[in-house]
């Protein structure tokens, strides 16, 4: 079930990363009609930056849940079965232990907890921690950048749960001795 709920998840941010690259695209184009028409929009600029961002985080997720990443596999390869197995469940546990990590780092950073606790006070959270990740806004936009930099815990999250999935994936493929574990390759 699990299994599962990580593949719509990780096809939802395909869809979400492939409508982000399309919005790009149409941004760049109108800021260049308008560059050569004489007034630029900067924010359609720092918008597209912002869209690309997103997109970039939300495809890394759905990468690598499908173990798609770009890799050097001359040692996996040459390894018998039961060792490639073990050393794809050591890369999945890599791959949870970098994810939990940036989920506890997004978690300091954005210390939610001790801005409920100042009761959303955003100047009494910034005396209290010296952290100033809601005060500052973007450049043209004008929005709060933490919204833009939501993203990232999104990710962490997100490749937790990625993580765990393959994670157990791999080892039950370790207990299988008679099918060794290989994760599906990209490319011809």
């Amino acid at each position: 079930m699990l299994s599962r709920l990580s593949d719509r998840l990780a096809r939802l941010e395909e869809i979400a990363a492939a409508a982000l690259a399309a919005s790009v695209t149409l941004l760049i184009l109108v800021n260049v009609a308008f560059r050569a028409a004489g007034s630029p929009l900067y924010w359609i600029s720092e918008l597209a930056i912002f869209a690309m961002i997103w997109m970039t985080f939300l495809i890394a997720g759905a990468v690598l849940k499908r173990r798609q990443g770009i890799a050097v596999t001359l040692v996996a390869d040459a390894l018998p079965g039961f060792a490639h197995r073990l050393l794809m469940v050591l890369v999945d546990l890599a791959v949870l232990v970098f994810a939990v990590l940036l989920l506890w780092l997004c978690w300091r950073w954005y210390q939610p907890l001790e801005l409920a606790r100042l009761g959303f006070d955003v100047r009494a959270f910034q005396g209290e921690t010296f952290n100033f990740i809601y005060a500052e806004n973007t450049s043209t936009l004008g929005i709060p950048k933490f919204w833009v930099w939501l993203i990232v815990p999104w990710f962490a999250l997100s490749l937790t749960f990625h993580a765990v999935v393959n994670l157990d994936e791999a080892l039950r493929g370790l207990r299988d001795p008679v099918e060794p574990f290989r994760p599906p390759r990209a490319g011809p």
